[in-house]
This record gives structure tokens, sequence and C-alpha cells, in this order.
């Protein structure tokens, strides 16, 4: 796919690792994916980007002190574009979200607030005034897709499609079949899928998938590296093979491998 200059509104834009570790994370993901880890200097520490080719992919921080007091795990946070965080944010209260922090500007590049949907799911809106986010995106070491995990579907469609505009529509895919997907116009872009009793206790969360071209030969090397795999290589039909991995610090994300797009 070619590197992207501009970004629609209601697009998953930006991938966004906050870990106790960097320089563990750094090592990890570097070796993993390939990507080049280069820190910039802000007001509130350090920020690192991750770039392949020389291009923004994800990004990683550092856990604020106040996330370590109240026990925030290492996790991702998935980075939704919008055309004003403020007027977003105040969507997300009608539709009885939360609004978490901000608005707030990031120094000359964006405005921005972190947001949870009304089951708790957290992700954050970005007004971009100077950076899109990824400008890479749906080819091998970057990110492909977003999924939501949530035990209310039907909310979650009724939240979402107010707040973005997106559709979501049941999967084509026989292996998947009380899945979801979410379409920006007429672009997939993500996922829903119902919480089953096998998540246990855990909350309702958004999930990166970064596309591969060896699921398998990923997870083998992302175990070397110190990784786990919480859900091993399997297949879905006529989507491709993925896998659930987390990182050695214990931020789950997902890999997949394509399968090739019919003739």
């Amino acid at each position: 796919m070619p590197e992207r200059n501009e970004l629609l509104p209601g697009s998953f834009c930006w991938p966004e690792l906050a870990t106790p570790d960097s320089r563990r994370a750094k090592d990890f993901y570097s070796a993993l994916f390939g990507w080049e880890a280069v820190d910039a200097p802000t007001s509130g520490g350090t920020y690192t980007f991750l770039k392949l080719r020389g291009q923004d992919v994800a990004a990683l921080r550092l856990l604020s002190e106040k996330e370590k007091e109240h026990g925030t795990p290492s996790h991702w946070m998935s980075y939704i574009s919008v055309q004003s965080a403020d007027a977003a944010a105040a969507r997300a209260r009608d539709l009885d979200g939360k609004v978490l922090f901000g608005p707030f500007d990031v120094e000359g590049i964006g405005r921005m607030a972190v947001v949870s949907d009304p089951e708790g799911a957290v992700f954050a809106l970005w007004e971009a005034r100077g950076h899109i986010g990824a400008r890479i995106v749906g080819e091998p070491a970057s990110l492909c897709w977003t999924e939501l995990a949530t035990r209310n579907t039907a909310g979650a469609q009724t939240f979402y499609s107010g707040l973005f505009g997106w559709q979501l529509k049941g999967s084509e895919s026989p292996d998947v079949p009380e899945y979801l997907e979410i379409y920006r116009e007429t672009q997939p872009i993500g996922g829903v899928m119902a919480m089953t009793a096998e998540y246990g206790d855990a909350p309702a969360h958004w999930m990166p998938y970064f596309q591969v071209t060896d699921c398998d030969a990923v997870v083998s090397n992302a175990t070397s590296l110190g990784g786990s795999a919480r859900v091993p290589p399997m297949d879905i039909k006529n989507v491709g093979r993925f896998a659930v991995l987390a990182d050695p610090l214990g931020a789950p994300f997902s890999v997949i491998a394509l399968a090739p797009m019919p003739a």
C-alpha cells in the first residue's frame, strides 16, 4: 500500500504502546518487526516514534506514575482520527461514553482526548495538526486492522456509529459468524468481537493487528524474544492466519498473515 499523506475522519490512525520499560520494548519490537526506534524529547518526557522505511508506523511511551499507581498494565492504545477532538469528546459524552483526559493540545502536532465507551473500552481521539499518524498501513510490519472485544455488541454499534458514522455489518467469513466488521464508508477497517466466558473478567478493549507474511514464524520469533502467545496461530477461512501475542512486558497485540486476494 502506498504511504499515506492524508487521513479521513473515522480512521484508525495511530497505535501507541504504553510500557514500563521502553528499552526492552524497543528491543522486542525492533527485532520482531524491524522497526527503528527514534526518541523525541517532549515536555512530558521522551516519546518514541517507531518507524518503517523511515516513516512513522507506531509509537511507545513510558507508563505515567499515575498509571503505575493505579496498576494500569502495559497496553496498546488505538487512536481514531476526528475533525475536532472537542466536538468528538462532547459527542462521546452524549452517547454515554466518558472523557478520561482532555481534550488537550500535543505540542503543535495535534489535539487529542482519551475516551472510554459505555462498556469501558478505552481509545483516543486524534485531531491532526501536522501529524496524521501512521504513514504506512496495510503492509507487513504495519497496522492493518483494529478490533474491539466487548460484551455488548449492540451497544457498541450504537455508540460507535453515532460517534464516527461507522457502519457495522456481520462478517461474511463462516469461521466468525457473530463477528461484526467496521466500515468507514465502503472500506472495512476493523471489527467487533463478542466476548465469551473464555475472556473471564477481562475488560472490554481495543486491540491492534499488525500484518505479517508468515504468522507461525512471527509467533516463534516473538516467544524466542521473551513474548508469549495468548492465542496460538489459527486460520480464519477467506481471511488469513492470525495469533494473539503479548510482548515481554505483557502488552497484548495481534498479528495476521492475510490470505491472498481472489483472482
